[in-house]
């Protein structure tokens, strides 16, 4: 309820523009990231800066969490400076993106001591984050989503509750992340074929966008960042490889085949190795550009 504290840890990109969204609503915070930077917007609207996650779980009841990779929300959740050992925490939702397993595991890790652990990865980026416009999938126990769980995440986006078992939201990311990398490879081959025959580049987006073809590359992410050559459209080359990757890993885990997939992955792969870690994922259309020696631009 707005009034009510709550605990946030990882308030970078993602985590700092849910946590204004928080603020504005009502609630109050206690925060930690390990980046003075991330967290001085934050001490500037009066907000608690802790200084571990420990710190933060012993100052909330209800915790949430927004960090890169599997292994640094594992250490945060359950390390020994980490959100388990807080005094006062019942309940742990994480807003990261990180696999059914490490979910898993976290789970089993926090049940020992008591608090319930919440899935809830977000898809939408930074514009969807600052604007409230994120999808959220949910997976916990039916019993914590509506009174404890709904009311906070409903400030973030649209709410798509997957069933208790943990993990099961972060299926949902998974197979999404790796259709909107699939969308970006396919559509960066499909118009850099246009270009090199001739078509101008808007116009050909268009007919793509009114037509069969359209998808989310199309759509949102060539319009914004590859046709005005920024690739800026704010997800890092290193966490949709990621993505890719963990999603590639639980269907093999499944017996489940992959192989357009694991296309995907290379391709990533590649980008990564050419762009650096830090660059725009958009950036795997300058892969297909430079094979093909053309540019897609307005």
């Amino acid at each position: 309820m707005a009034g009510e504290l709550l605990g946030f840890v990882g308030v970078g990109r993602m985590g700092g523009p849910m946590c204004a969204r928080l603020l504005d609503a009502g609630y109050t915070l206690c925060v930690y990231d390990r980046d003075p930077n991330a967290t001085a917007p934050l001490a500037a609207r009066g907000v608690r800066i802790a200084n571990s996650p420990r710190e933060v779980a012993s100052a909330a009841e209800i915790v949430l969490m927004s960090l890169p990779t599997p292994d640094i929300v594992k250490a945060v959740a359950l390390g020994e400076d980490g959100i388990a050992h807080g005094d006062r925490v019942r309940t742990l939702i994480d807003l990261s993106t990180t696999g059914p397993g490490a979910s898993t595991i976290i789970a089993r890790g926090l049940s020992e001591h008591n608090v319930t652990f919440v899935d809830a990865p977000v898809s939408g980026g930074i514009a969807g984050a600052k604007g409230g416009t994120l999808a959220v999938m949910v997976s916990c126990p039916k019993d914590v989503y509506a009174p404890q769980v709904e009311p906070i995440l409903k400030h973030f986006g649209k709410l798509f509750y997957t069933g208790e078992k943990p993990g099961l939201a972060q299926t949902a990311k998974l197979v999404n992340n790796l259709l909107a990398a699939a969308a970006l490879v396919i559509s960066s081959e499909g118009m850099v074929m246009g270009v090199k025959a001739g078509l101008d580049p808007k116009i050909l987006l268009d007919i793509i966008n009114v037509s069969s073809g359209r998808n989310s590359a199309t759509q949102d992410k060539f319009p914004r960042s590859v046709l005005t050559g920024t690739f800026d459209f704010g997800f890092a080359t290193a966490l949709s490889y990621k993505d890719v990757r963990l999603c590639l890993d639980e269907a093999e885990a499944m017996g489940i085949p992959m192989i357009m997939g694991a296309i995907v992955r290379q391709i990533l792969a590649l980008t990564q190795a050419k762009y650096g870690p830090d660059s725009d994922f958009t950036s795997i259309a300058k892969l297909s550009e430079e094979w093909a020696g053309v540019q897609i631009r307005g």
